[in-house]
């Protein structure tokens, strides 16, 4: 079932909505809450909260990609399960040190002004599209999926030591973008 008919089964207040979502989109959510959680067990719990704030968000909220719009709640749902969790622990994990380097060279943001994280979303957004493929994959792996360097580097085929300095070197050159566009850290 397409995108369009999905949203339209959420405007109509039909459970089929779940359904169709949890088939066209189940996998790939599941993929990027195991992605963050690390735990099979988390990321469906993850996930069915997923459907419940699709189903409370749709009406009013129409998304122009579905798919886009799952994966920003999937995402924001597993990163705040992991806060929680690493609060209770105290313990590290991909997600903190994810953080730590990306500190490096983005502003923290903590003065909340939207114009101010929108127009950071835009420059992040266009200093992504315009590196290379193979930069591109690994920053997003590390940085939106928060794969280990081990995964990354197994998954595409490279050593470790090459996933390091690609991720330093790309951090480098976000920093010098996000300076050329007044964002300094």
């Amino acid at each position: 079932m397409k995108d369009e008919a999905i949203i339209e089964l959420y405007w109509a207040r039909s459970e089929a909505a779940i359904e169709e979502t949890e088939r066209a989109y189940g996998a790939y959510c599941r993929a990027v809450a195991l992605g963050i959680l690390r735990d099979r067990a988390d990321a469906e719990e993850c996930v069915n909260d997923v459907w419940l704030k699709a189903w409370n968000s749709i009406p009013p909220e129409r998304p122009r990609s579905l798919k886009a719009f799952l994966a920003r709640i999937t995402r924001q749902l597993s990163i705040n399960r992991l806060e929680r969790d690493l609060a209770q622990k105290r313990g590290g994990g991909q997600y903190a040190l994810v953080l730590d380097e990306l500190a490096e060279c983005i502003p923290d943001g903590s003065d909340g002004d939207l114009a101010d994280l929108t127009a950071l979303r835009d420059a992040l957004n266009r200093f992504l599209r315009a590196l290379p493929e193979e930069p591109r994959r690994v920053f997003l792996r590390r940085y939106w999926h928060t794969q280990s360097v081990a995964e990354i580097a197994r998954d595409c085929g490279m050593s470790e030591s090459k996933v390091k300095s690609m991720l330093l070197r790309t951090r480098n050159r976000l920093r010098t973008a996000l300076a050329e566009e007044g964002f300094f850290v």
